[in-house]
């Protein structure tokens, strides 16, 4: 079994009747006019490979059939709800993904759609997964700049710079740490606020370590070495059960943008 995933950005001018379809895939398709709301929609898609081919799915379907299935969709209401000047919420995005979902799961041939997850920006999505499209996971990233210091006092001076190398640095040395943080809830019990999630998660957790010195400034760190794995952990664990409507799903810090670790709990 594999998992082929395929990104397909569009662009909607909730003001105009229709947008331009536009010549370029990698900026947005529908392009948008002028100042428009941009989408990236990432599609996951199950199967085995076809030995002829060598593809789970050809990824040019899974462009063409977002763009005929699914943006249409959007686009429509999109449109109609800036006409009839309503917010569109958690509830509201929650409901467009099923129904994105359900344009596509049958346009894969013998391969199963996995996963459908929406930037809503940047640093911010919204999605579905097969195990249950009653879910809805909401996923943010955070930053924060803290200092640290990898050694074990039992090791020797020379085997924890062999083990940790310019980490082992005595006076330790910092990172510019981005922790991402998902919830999964069923959208149809509440509406969900971007704000009081934030502020949660600024209170819980960022706070805490924000321009710390993590050996000195968090007790647990003056235990255990603070590595990307153990504030995975740590972040987990100040942050489960705090979120009233919703249930923390995952946990992912990044140490560097090539090192992170991410933790679901026991």
């Amino acid at each position: 079994m594999r998992k082929t995933g395929r990104q397909v950005r569009f662009s909607i001018n909730p003001f105009l009747p229709e947008d331009s379809k536009g010549a370029n895939s990698f900026a947005s398709k529908p392009s948008g006019e002028g100042l428009s709301l941009f989408f990236e929609l990432c599609v996951e898609v199950a199967g085995e490979v076809d030995e002829a081919t060598g593809f789970v799915v050809n990824v040019v379907d899974i462009d063409k059939n977002v763009r005929e299935f699914v943006v249409p969709i959007f686009a429509s209401e999109i449109r109609e709800e800036y006409r009839r000047g309503r917010h569109i919420g958690f509830v509201k995005t929650g409901e467009l993904l099923e129904s994105a979902w359900g344009a596509l799961a049958d346009k894969f041939g013998g391969a199963a759609l996995s996963k459908l997850s929406l930037k809503l920006n940047p640093f911010r999505k919204a999605g579905l997964d097969s195990k249950d499209l009653k879910m809805v996971y909401f996923s943010e990233k955070f930053e924060f700049a803290a200092m640290h210091k990898l050694w074990n006092d039992e090791f020797s001076e020379e085997r924890n710079f062999a083990v940790f190398g310019k980490c082992a640095n005595p006076t330790g040395h910092g990172h510019n740490y981005v922790v991402e943080v998902t919830i999964k809830m069923r959208a149809v019990e509440g509406e969900f606020c971007i704000g009081d999630f934030e502020r949660i998660v600024d209170d819980e957790l960022v706070k805490l370590l924000d321009h710390k010195n993590l050996n000195a400034d968090v007790a647990r760190f003056g235990r255990i070495n603070p590595t990307v794995e153990n504030i995975a952990t740590f972040a987990w664990e100040k942050l489960v059960g705090k979120f009233a409507d919703a249930e923390l799903d995952c946990v992912t810090v990044w140490e560097t943008d090539k090192t992170y670790c991410s933790y679901r709990g026991q």
